[in-house]
C-alpha cells in the first residue's frame, strides 16, 4: 500500500507543477495545463487525505485542520482556473482570476510545506 501512496503523492506534486507552472509561464491567460493541474491536485488530495486517515499501515496520523484548509484553497484555485479558462475561451480577460489561481496554488504549496 505504501507503493500505492507514493504513486498518489507523484501526482499529487506533478498537479502542483502544472499549476504553479502553468501560472507562471502562460500569463496573463489560465491554460489547459493549469486546468487539469488544479483537478489533479483536488482530486490527489483527497485520495491522499482518505488514505492517510484509513489505513494504519502508512503510518500517518494527519492534520484535520490543515487539510480542511489546503482542500478550501483547492477547490478555490480550481473554480478559479476553470472560470479563468472558460473566459479565455470566450474571448474574455480575466486576469484577477489567473493570478488568484496562481496565488491561491502557491500559498497551498506554503500551507502544505509551513504548517507543522
Amino acid at each position: 500500500m505504501d507503493f500505492v501512496y507514493n504513486l498518489v503523492v507523484v501526482t499529487h506534486l506533478l498537479g502542483m507543477a502544472a499549476v504553479v507552472g502553468g501560472y507562471v509561464a502562460g500569463r496573463p491567460a489560465v491554460s489547459e495545463l493549469m486546468v487539469w493541474g488544479a483537478r489533479a491536485q483536488l482530486i490527489t488530495g483527497i485520495a491522499l487525505a482518505g488514505l492517510a486517515s484509513a489505513i494504519d499501515s502508512l503510518g500517518k496520523d494527519p492534520n484535520t485542520t490543515k487539510l480542511a484548509v489546503k482542500l478550501a484553497i483547492a477547490v478555490a484555485v480550481c473554480a478559479f482556473a476553470e472560470i479563468a479558462r472558460a473566459d479565455a475561451k470566450r474571448g474574455e480577460r480575466a486576469d484577477w482570476m489567473t493570478d488568484a489561481a496562481g496565488g491561491l496554488a502557491i500559498l497551498n504549496v506554503l500551507v502544505a510545506v509551513l504548517w507543522v
